[in-house]
């Protein structure tokens, strides 16, 4: 049964709730804009080159499929625990704490961290990207990438200050609506019609010998899960106004349905038209005309500064709860020179490291691998055997398989991701103007 709450700044609920973001405030709607606007921003743009050139048609499609179904699975399953015996839990690794100890409280936190930041990080190499290849369609000698990103960066931190939490982007995700949807638009319009004007024939054979093409196939399964998740359920769904789960189950219906059209499509669409030599970002690949590559770069630049937020407020909201007044409001002259500085501290570690290491798609896989599988798939399963218990046998063997199945894919995945970097580990070197 749903508890009651108050939302608003500060908030000290009958439960023990206590959070200096707000709580229970959000149409399931304006979650549902974040969930599909979040999940279609520029990252997509990469993945044509990292989900389906190491898998293939056949398997990609297969992949695809069956990682979403899962994803949606779980994701829903996670949902319906955002109370148990009465208690709401906002936040994942409360949930995982009270149920499985402090271990699992901690490893729950760090495992989000990481996933969290290192998101933030490529978001802000994605964002540095996109402005250096607008700048590209000026001149022929553009930046090093390094500004951009530092300009990314900056962008990004005015964007926390002014709108500091999940619930206060309301209006932007309109915003953000309509700047997704134009750039999807006309990227596909550009990319089938690069498709079907090519004179090539496409390859969409796997490169390499069987050993590495069984492993690149793994690093591809770990970026389809990290498209389809982000390991932040709780978090997202504490937002909702009650009933909070029937909410957060309508949100998911809307990512599951339009926001994976979007994100599948271009995927899709990119590996279509460009086969397996698909750049690692897309638009690098575009024909022209040279107004749709300045205007794609400049919207994905833009609706970054919004989508981004929605993956690391998390974050936010733990240091926001720990350093400010929780009496006072987030931009009250008590609490605004703390939100500057621990924004300014985040944002400046997240873009000096981006800047350093503009190869991290890789550490991504990892990170995904060893990390956002348990997030998504196992510690689901694992609350629905511990809350039900003797009451559902027959499900238990189900939650049971899944733990099983999808560790077996975390080993194999993080063992991928580690072969990966280790026979790049020549390749990188820091500051790369890549």
């Amino acid at each position: 049964m749903e508890g009651d709450s108050k939302g608003g700044n500060g908030l000290v609920s009958e439960s023990g709730l206590v959070s200096a973001h707000t709580i229970d405030s959000d149409s399931w709607r304006q979650v549902g804009l974040l969930l599909v606007t979040g999940y279609s921003c520029g990252y997509i743009l990469s993945f044509s080159n990292l989900m389906l050139v190491p898998l293939g048609w056949t398997w990609g499609i297969i992949s695809l499929i069956m990682v979403a179904v899962f994803t949606a699975y779980s994701s829903w399953l996670l949902a319906g625990f955002h109370f148990v015996n009465g208690q709401r839990f906002i936040r994942y690794r409360d949930l995982m704490g009270s149920l499985f100890g402090q271990e699992m409280f901690y490893l729950t936190w760090v495992s989000q961290v990481l996933i969290l930041l290192i998101t933030n990080m490529g978001f802000i190499l994605l964002g540095g990207k996109a402005l250096k290849e607008i700048n590209g369609e000026f001149g022929d000698t553009p930046l090093r990438l390094q500004y951009y990103i530092m300009i990314t960066g900056a962008a990004y931190f005015v964007f926390s200050i002014l709108v500091p939490t999940i619930s206060s982007m309301g209006k932007w995700l309109y915003l953000s609506t309509v700047l997704t949807f134009t750039y999807i638009v006309v990227l596909l319009v550009v990319v089938i019609k690069d498709g079907l004007k090519s004179n090539r024939v496409n390859d969409y054979e796997t490169k390499g010998n069987n050993a590495s093409k069984i492993f690149n196939g793994f690093c591809a399964i770990s970026a389809i899960i990290a498209c389809n998740s982000a390991g932040i359920i709780p978090e997202i769904q504490s937002t909702l106004r009650m009933p909070a789960v029937k909410n957060m189950r309508k949100a998911l219906h809307l990512q599951f349905s339009v926001g994976l059209a979007f994100y599948y499509g271009v995927s899709i669409a990119g590996y279509w038209a460009y086969g397996s030599s698909v750049s690692e970002y897309l638009p690098a690949d575009l024909s022209g005309p040279k107004w749709a590559k300045i205007l794609i770069n400049s919207v994905v630049f833009t609706q970054s500064i919004i989508s981004q937020h929605a993956f690391i407020a998390p974050v936010h909201e733990a240091l926001d709860t720990k350093f400010l007044k929780l009496d006072k409001g987030i931009h009250s002259r008590e609490n605004i020179k703390r939100l500057f500085f621990l924004r300014a501290l985040l944002f400046a570690v997240n873009t000096v490291v981006a800047a350093a290491l503009p190869f991290m798609g890789d550490f991504v896989n990892l990170l995904g691998s060893f990390l956002l599988i348990p997030l998504t798939f196992l510690f689901p399963s694992m609350i629905f055997i511990k809350v039900k218990g003797e009451a559902a046998k027959i499900e238990k063997i189900w939650h049971w398989a899944i733990i099983v199945v999808f560790s077996v894919l975390t080993v194999a995945t993080t063992v991928a991701a580690v072969r990966l970097i280790v026979n790049n580990v020549a390749k990188y070197y820091l500051f790369a103007d890549t």
